[in-house]
């Protein structure tokens, strides 16, 4: 496939390091000479200078015969005007674009059309990290908490501690320990190594173990491997800006929420349009300010500015004064591995959930939902069947005869409302959603390959 990637930043350098090794022609186009050559001493990729909104800048990159544009530039305007030259001057077939300004938003579906601006796919970062942020506030004790089928199934990452029911056991013994829950363990991580479960591997305690579940199983599985954490109540997030204000309005009928942000016009703004959130003026990194607002009995303290620094200061601050969890917004990868699991709890990638959400319009196939895990090393997806036995390499094959990649496990299918977990004895069906996990990203032709109908299914 042939793609064109408008800004080289985080997400578009990010985006191409993931593309450029699935036998893609990439190209980036940026206006930062030495960033533009950086990616190109790295990667097998084109690169061209210039503004990406501009018709010879698009021509020079190829966009006559592109099939897909990817716009994540700084600039929201940039981003959407490069779509309508793709499309008005090109005719590049899809074109997707990220704007972050909530007042675009708010009229999506007037301004994003193909008779006004034609994106054919928008990525709200804020919108995703929200929703993402939101699902771990539900789920007290999990690092990464991922949505199928419409949420009717999650794959949730824990870390196994000692004292957790599982821990020291076989995987095995989950099923006859919980007859009636049914799960599967789609992957392990222990000291950041990759292990693909069987029935005799003993979970131990500090492993990262992913599992799959219907969403009302989840929290069972969870006490399973680590002791449970009582649901949360006080949230104090740091940073009034556009993730921290959704986030406040997303959560503030189900929890206490506090925010506390510098800017007094902005803390003006946020008592307006915020109805059971209690709006603080101050700094997050203010020790007394923290401790009035008793800290010590708060259940999440999430650092969602956008400095890194400043969020990082601010988590270990509140960690260390007794908040129970803290979650940090964290746009720096290089920063998430060195804070993850000391102080901090739980780090966050913009970058990570963004990418996630660009990778299910770039995969082959049909393929409903797309998680980059682990830094970009893993990857969940959920692919959806065609065809007949005789067109596919899955419809009307148990788990157990498909030949799936090295490093490549199905962790459960969801069939209309109903969420099958993979044990060998399950045939797919033509229609079902299954949800792969990919230990090995590299993988991920293969996986396309084996989902792809051949020409006798009509």
């Amino acid at each position: 496939m042939k793609i064109i990637i408008l800004g080289a930043g985080q997400v578009g350098g990010s985006l191409a390091d993931h593309l450029a090794n699935e036998a893609n022609d990439i190209t980036v186009v940026d206006t930062d000479t030495s960033r533009l050559r950086e990616l190109q001493d790295r990667l097998d990729i084109r690169t061209v200078e210039g503004k990406a909104s501009y018709p010879s800048v698009l021509d020079q990159a190829g966009a006559q015969d592109a099939d897909m544009l990817i716009a994540v530039t700084n600039s929201d305007e940039v981003n959407m005007i490069a779509c309508q030259v793709a499309h008005t001057v090109f005719n590049v077939p899809t074109k997707i674009a990220r704007v972050r300004e909530h007042d675009y938003l708010q009229k999506d579906k007037a301004i994003f059309d193909v008779k006004a601006i034609p994106v054919d796919v928008l990525i709200s970062p804020e919108e995703l990290v929200t929703m993402h942020i939101k699902r771990m506030i539900q789920h007290p004790g999990a690092l990464q908490v991922l949505d199928f089928a419409g949420g009717k199934a999650q794959l949730v990452a824990v870390r196994a501690y000692y004292g957790g029911p599982l821990v020291g056991r076989e995987i095995a013994y989950l099923r006859s320990h919980m007859p009636k829950v049914d799960t599967r363990v789609a992957a392990i991580f222990r000291q950041d190594r990759p292990i693909i479960p069987k029935g005799d591997t003993v979970i131990e305690a500090d492993d990262e173990v992913f599992f799959i579940a219907a969403q009302r199983d989840i929290r069972a599985v969870m006490s399973e491997l680590r002791r449970l954490d009582t649901p949360y109540k006080r949230i104090i997030i740091a940073g009034g800006g556009n993730i921290g204000a959704r986030l406040a309005s997303t959560i503030e009928n189900q929890f206490q929420v506090k925010i506390i942000e510098r800017n007094i016009n902005r803390c003006n703004q946020l008592a307006r349009h915020l109805n059971n959130t209690i709006v603080l003026h101050g700094s997050a990194s203010d020790r007394e300010l923290l401790l009035e607002e008793n800290i010590e009995d708060t259940d999440v303290f999430c650092a969602l500015t956008n400095d890194d620094e400043a969020n990082i200061m601010a988590s270990m601050l509140a960690k260390r004064l007794g908040a129970r969890t803290v979650m940090t917004l964290i746009n720096n990868p290089a920063y998430v591995d060195l804070v993850q699991g000391g102080v901090i709890d739980i780090a966050i990638s913009p970058q990570q959930t963004t990418i996630g959400a660009l990778l299910t319009h770039v995969r082959r196939g049909d393929v409903a939902a797309v998680h980059s895990l682990r830094r970009g090393a893993a990857e969940a997806l959920e692919a959806v069947a065609h065809g007949d036995p005789r067109s596919s390499k899955v419809v009307g094959r148990t788990i157990e005869e498909i030949a799936l990649p090295p490093g490549t496990t199905i962790g459960a299918i969801v069939r209309k409302d109903e969420v099958l977990i993979a044990h060998d004895d399950v045939v797919v069906e033509n229609g079902d959603h299954v949800i792969l996990f990919l230990v090995d990203n590299r993988r991920i032709n293969d996986v396309e390959r084996l989902f792809q109908v051949g020409l006798t299914f009509f």
